[in-house]
């Protein structure tokens, strides 16, 4: 009888004798399918047809001695020994192809026996009956992992019948869940911060002193709450809202010019100067790509900042004073914030950004607002800018309508061109940073400037501003003296005049510097105590001969959730 050699093949259509004999199983087949290999081949031996080596022998050609060393491998005697691990099998090598089937047949179930010396002789021809013998020791195997199995479900029992209870209430609760869901695609996000500071003043104009210490002279205790409402519909495009609420606008933080926070900045309560402890909408746009490299962003409250496919600017990583929020040039990234739309282009260096924003576009008097007109305190702007992995570069032009505020000016410059008559600005900056490869002692720098030219409609009176220019530099420390610190300084001069009608001179200078340091005490709550000078910031305002300046302390901490 011809006898069943023993590369099998597994399960499946009928193959050529040669395949069956040269095709190996692969490496990865599991225990359970490798050990009724045997078994395969005892089943189909009789319906097999002749080309596959298989036949019907009589007893006459049965190995009953092959026989008997399966049907007791665990003797000595028997000429095959049971073990417990492949190294025992001096003929067996890793890179033989039923290495791993043969490794889990005999460590994990041992049945498979080995022949005097320590031989597996694995091209050895398997007989029906030797495979019979084989598939009665791996059956007992099973038989005896079957019943310790039933054991322990039975020792257990009680302590699986609490977990499947256990399983089945988590099961109630998520499907309650599902059912009454917010929405599976909507990330909610926050931010409140407590800021405790006060201002001190100096210097020999009595009645600014006397101004200054009366309206933002008491140590004040504010906070700002921000709630960030991200959805996505397709997985690329955002629907972005901020709700935020405040009480910074009566602060000593508050008043507007150089000293106002970042925080109250961005809280733009409309006409209500207080916020009255609110929450309201501070923005809501909706931003999808076009193709791979390009972005739209559309919305009824969005800012200029949420257009610009770059920020050439690494300073500041936690916000004291404004000016130093602008990129250094503050009349050109002035931030306008209302209705409005952009585009932008971006690749792994370039990006090119081209924005709108109609501070009053939601106004239907045109005397008053709306969108495109004279009267809409619009702000169009353009950047073209160049990143690298650790440096970058930004140029940026903006059309600026007249009323439209630029926060980080002198209050010359700030209100003199918004008095003096209808006209626009041109503003122009140039941004970029550096930093290094690995946080240590060499800081990031961010350097900006901004330069500014006003055209009027209509004639203007001698000593009418015509150019102002602007300026910063900040210097950031990551992982400060301790792991996520920052460390921050920057000084730098506010949007100020430097150019007047009928060929004036200004004096409208002033200087401003900072230095603060964030501990993070958490993952979630950070503790920024930073002080602040400003040289002048009243600017040409303050009387001639005389001086004026403020020194500022605070403390501000942050909580994100």
């Amino acid at each position: 009888m011809p006898n069943v050699h023993r590369s099998l093949p597994s399960a499946g259509q009928p193959e050529r004798d040669s395949d069956v004999r040269r095709r190996p199983l692969r490496a990865s087949a599991q225990p359970r399918f490798s050990a009724l290999i045997p078994w395969l081949a005892l089943i189909t031996a009789p319906f097999a047809p002749p080309e596959l080596g298989f036949a019907v022998a009589g007893a006459a050609e049965w190995n009953t001695a092959a026989m008997a060393r399966y049907s007791d491998g665990n003797n000595a005697g028997s000429g095959q020994h049971q073990l417990t691990s492949t190294a025992q099998f001096s003929d067996l090598r890793p890179t033989d192809w039923a290495y791993q089937a043969l490794r889990n047949l005999v460590e994990r179930y041992g049945c498979v026996a080995g022949y005097p010396g320590g031989s597996f002789e694995g091209q050895r021809s398997l007989s029906r009956y030797e495979a019979a013998a084989l598939l009665n020791s791996c059956l007992d195997r099973v038989s005896e992992i079957t019943d310790e199995l039933h054991r322990l479900l039975q020792e257990f029992g009680k302590e699986l019948a609490m977990i499947r209870g256990r399983v089945a209430g988590l099961e109630a609760r998520v499907g309650e869940l599902e059912a009454t869901q917010f929405s599976t695609t909507t990330k909610l996000s926050g931010m409140a911060v407590f800021v405790v500071g006060a201002n001190a003043f100096g210097g020999s104009a009595r009645d600014l002193l006397n101004q200054a210490r009366k309206s933002e002279g008491a140590t004040t205790f504010n906070y700002d709450l921000e709630l960030n409402i991200d959805t996505s519909f397709s997985g690329k495009d955002l629907l972005h809202t901020v709700l935020r609420a405040g009480n910074f606008a009566s602060s000593a933080f508050g008043n507007g010019g150089l000293n106002e926070l970042e925080v109250a900045f961005q809280q733009d309560c409309g006409t209500n100067a207080d916020c009255g402890d609110v929450v309201a909408i501070d923005k809501i746009f909706y931003q999808f790509p076009i193709g791979s490299q390009w972005t739209v962003t559309v919305g009824g409250r969005v800012g200029q900042e949420d257009m610009l496919a770059l920020t050439p600017s690494l300073y500041p990583d936690d916000t004291i004073l404004n000016l130093f929020t602008f990129n250094g040039a503050p009349a050109a990234y002035n931030r306008n914030l209302g209705p409005g739309g952009g585009l932008w282009w971006k690749t792994n260096t370039w990006s090119v950004s081209a924005n709108y924003v109609a501070a009053v576009g939601d106004i239907g008097d045109p005397g008053l607002g709306g969108i495109g007109n004279g009267n809409s305190q619009g702000a169009g702007t353009v950047q073209v800018a160049y990143a690298r992995p650790n440096w970058a570069l930004a140029g940026v032009y903006s059309h600026v309508q007249q009323n439209t505020e630029i926060p980080g000016s002198t209050p010359f410059a700030a209100g003199d061109w918004n008095r003096t008559g209808p006209g626009h600005v041109n503003a122009f900056g140039l941004s970029g940073y550096w930093q290094p490869q690995t946080s240590g002692w060499v800081p990031s720098i961010s350097i900006g400037w901004g330069y500014n030219a006003y055209d009027y409609d209509q004639s203007v009176p001698g000593g009418s501003l015509q150019t102002s220019q602007s300026w910063s530099v900040g210097l950031q420390w990551q992982n400060a003296f301790a792991e996520a610190n920052s460390l921050g300084l920057a000084l730098g001069q506010p949007v100020f005049a430097t150019g007047l009608s009928a060929d004036q001179t200004p004096d409208d200078g002033n200087y401003a510097f900072e230095l603060w340091y964030k501990f993070q005490a958490t993952d979630h709550i950070a503790i920024t105590p930073a002080i602040f000078y400003l040289s002048r910031p009243e600017g040409q305002n303050t009387p001639a001969g005389q001086s004026f300046d403020n020194f500022g302390a605070l403390v501000k901490t942050t909580f994100k959730f």
